[in-house]
C-alpha cells in the first residue's frame, strides 16, 4: 500500500541552498505551510545530523498555518571537489482536535501506512570570489612551505661548503685520515705478530727441537713485545675532533 501525498506545502520544495563562505554559520529557511482543515504533526530529519541544527525539528501546524523552521549548517572546511550528499526529510501525520499529551508517544504510535514524507537535497553555493580568495589562500600556504625547504636546503649547503673550505677544519681532517692509516698499519702488523706466533706454537708442539734451530732471541723479543697504537696517537685524535665540534659549534 502506498503511502499518502505530502499534505503540507514546502518552499522551498525539493531543495536547500546554502551560500558561502562557510566559515560561520549558514542558514536556509524552509516554510511548512498547511492547506488543509486539519492539523499537521511534522518532523525534520537529515542524513547528517551533528552537521546541521534545525529549529523547530518538529511540531503541529494548526489548519490554513504556516511554521518557518530554520536549518543552520554547522562551519566546515569547504571542499568544491568533494560530492555533496547531505539530504533531508519533512515527516508529516494528520493529529486529532483534541489536546496531545506527548508527540514523541503520538510518532510511536502511528502507523507507517499513515505517514508523508518529503525529502530535500542540500546543495552548497561557494561564491566565485571567495574561491578565489580560498584558493590564494591555498598557494601561499605551499609557497611559504616551498621557500621554508628552500632556506633549509640552503643553509646546510652552506655549512657544508664552509666545513670543506675551512683551512683549520681541512688540516685538521687530514690529521685525522693520518693518524686512521698509521693506526690501521700498526693493527696489521700486530696481527700479522699473532699470526706468527701461532704458528710457531704449532712448530713447537710438533717438534720442539726444529722451534730452537728457527726462532732466535731477537725474534722472539719482538713478538713477546708487539707494538700498541701509543698513546699520544688518541691524545692528538680527541684534540682534533674537539676543534672539529667547536668550529661547527661555534
Amino acid at each position: 500500500m502506498s503511502r499518502p501525498e505530502q499534505v503540507l506545502n514546502l518552499n522551498p520544495p525539493t531543495e536547500l541552498r546554502f551560500k558561502g563562505p562557510f566559515t560561520d554559520v549558514v542558514t536556509a529557511d524552509l516554510k511548512l505551510q498547511n492547506p488543509s482543515e486539519k492539523r499537521v504533526c511534522f518532523k525534520v530529519k537529515t542524513t547528517a545530523p551533528k552537521r546541521y541544527c534545525v529549529r523547530p525539528n518538529s511540531g503541529i501546524i494548526e489548519p490554513g498555518q504556516q511554521v518557518n523552521v530554520q536549518v543552520m549548517l554547522q562551519p566546515f572546511d569547504y571542499d568544491p571537489n568533494e560530492k555533496n550528499k547531505h539530504k533531508f526529510m519533512v515527516q508529516t501525520m494528520f493529529c486529532g482536535e483534541g489536546p496531545i499529551e506527548s508527540q514523541e508517544a503520538l510518532w510511536k504510535e502511528v502507523l507507517p501506512e499513515n505517514l508523508m514524507d518529503s525529502k530535500l537535497k542540500c546543495v552548497f553555493e561557494m561564491p566565485a570570489e571567495a574561491l578565489q580568495v580560498k584558493k590564494n589562500n591555498l598557494d601561499n600556504t605551499q609557497t611559504t612551505e616551498e621557500v621554508s625547504r628552500t632556506k633549509v636546503a640552503s643553509s646546510t649547503d652552506k655549512a657544508f661548503k664552509a666545513s670543506n673550505t675551512d683551512p683549520d677544519i681541512q688540516k685538521a681532517l687530514e690529521q685525522c685520515a693520518r693518524l686512521d692509516g698509521e693506526n690501521k698499519t700498526l693493527r696489521e702488523e700486530n696481527q700479522r705478530l699473532k699470526e706468527e706466533g701461532v704458528r710457531l706454537r704449532k712448530v713447537a708442539a710438533s717438534s720442539p727441537e726444529s722451534l730452537v734451530s728457527q726462532v732466535s732471541p731477537p725474534h722472539s723479543m719482538q713478538m713477546d713485545q708487539a707494538p700498541t697504537v701509543p698513546p699520544i696517537v688518541y691524545l692528538v685524535a680527541a684534540i682534533l675532533l674537539g676543534l672539529i665540534i667547536g668550529r661547527f659549534i661555534l
